[in-house]
């Protein structure tokens, strides 16, 4: 804008008068105009040449329309009055350079906000152009949406300190507004959760080597957009995976169940917690220590340090102490493993307690 501005201010025919800083002045002032809209505009972080390609494009062809525009104002704005021919001449000159000067003023500011318009608007995963879509080709792992359940749960944070994840984690707004929501409640539980939420959440954006995006599906939304405003968050989270071409990661049951029927790819933290938990084997010893009665007669329950539910045969005596016990069997579940074993003794003792 500033070489249009001074392209005009060196005209040696001085087509402008007494006002040809003016040209400077308004070109500078009109760029630092857009620029600054656009500075303070929402943006994503986006860099593809087919989007800058395309906004160049576009920008060219509306300043072409608005040429025309511009002829006819220029023209009512000076109509030919002058008599004389060599008058008449400069009189059209200047009108030329006057037309010219805001042809590419318009030029130059539709380009920029024509590229800048659709580097802003487009997302990651889809480019848009109007009634056609194009699916960008991916290497690498697909990213993943991040359920509310699986922020307040927190493991996330732990397994993403250990630097296995190596996607993208997709924090949907929908699903931001939930855990403020979580966490403004007025009961005390609710408040605690939603406000572990925001921690672990905090605790992501600030592990090294893990992307979190924080993602405003908003343009999504409405009567033109694949997700509707009065679907509840699963199912916004649903038809959002399907757009992005992306996987979900929770530890809600229903959820996973609901999202296989549609098709989505589902990662579950119980499954992964299942999966790396240690074999127990029947007829392996084990200790665990004894802190309720189970539900049949002289059970008794205790839990392994990684959670696990182990039900002790005639524990129930030995409430609250740790015993010796002989797995006879395991039982693998979606919400976690459950071993049974046969009491020895409690643990320290030179014979069985019971036969």
């Amino acid at each position: 804008m500033a070489a249009v501005g001074w392209f005009y201010l060196q005209d040696p025919l001085q087509m402008w008068g007494d006002y040809t800083w003016l040209t400077m002045a308004a070109s500078m002032c009109a760029a630092v105009l857009f620029i600054c809209i656009d500075i303070l505009s929402p943006r994503r972080k986006l860099a593809i040449f087919a989007g800058t390609f395309f906004g160049l494009l576009v920008g060219i062809l509306i300043a072409y329309g608005l040429g025309f525009a511009v002829r006819l104002v220029v023209e009512q704005w000076q109509p030919t009055t002058i008599m004389n021919a060599g008058e008449r001449g400069t009189f059209y000159l200047r009108r030329n350079l006057i037309e010219e000067y805001i042809n590419m003023t318009l030029g130059i500011t539709s380009c920029y906000l024509a590229i800048s318009f659709i580097l802003q608007t487009k997302d990651d995963f889809r480019f848009i152009i109007p009634y056609v879509e194009f699916s960008k080709e991916r290497k690498g792992a697909r990213p993943v949406l991040l359920d509310t359940s699986v922020l307040i749960d927190g493991r996330i944070s732990e397994i993403a300190a250990t630097g296995i994840i190596d996607f993208q984690l997709i924090v949907p707004r929908f699903v931001l507004v939930e855990l403020q929501t979580v966490a403004d409640s007025s009961d005390k539980l609710r408040r605690n959760r939603g406000r572990r939420g925001l921690e672990v959440l905090g605790k992501l954006q600030n592990t090294k080597g893990i992307e979190v995006i924080l993602y405003d599906s908003s343009g999504r939304e409405g009567s033109t957009g694949t997700i509707r405003p009065t679907d509840d968050v699963d199912q916004k989270l649903m038809a959002l995976a399907s757009d992005l071409n992306a996987r979900v990661l929770t530890t809600d049951f229903n959820l996973n169940k609901v999202a296989q029927l549609r098709g989505v790819d589902v990662i579950n933290v119980n499954d992964i917690a299942t999966a790396v938990k240690p074999v127990a084997l029947p007829g392996e010893h084990m200790y665990v220590r004894v802190i309720k009665s189970g539900e049949s007669p002289g059970q008794g329950i205790g839990y392994l340090d990684d959670g696990t539910m182990v039900v002790v045969e005639q524990g129930r005596q030995f409430m609250n102490d740790e015993v010796e016990f002989v797995v006879t069997n395991a039982l693998q579940t979606n919400t976690g493993k459950m071993i049974f074993g046969r009491l020895i003794g409690k643990k320290g003792e030179s014979k069985p307690t019971v036969p």
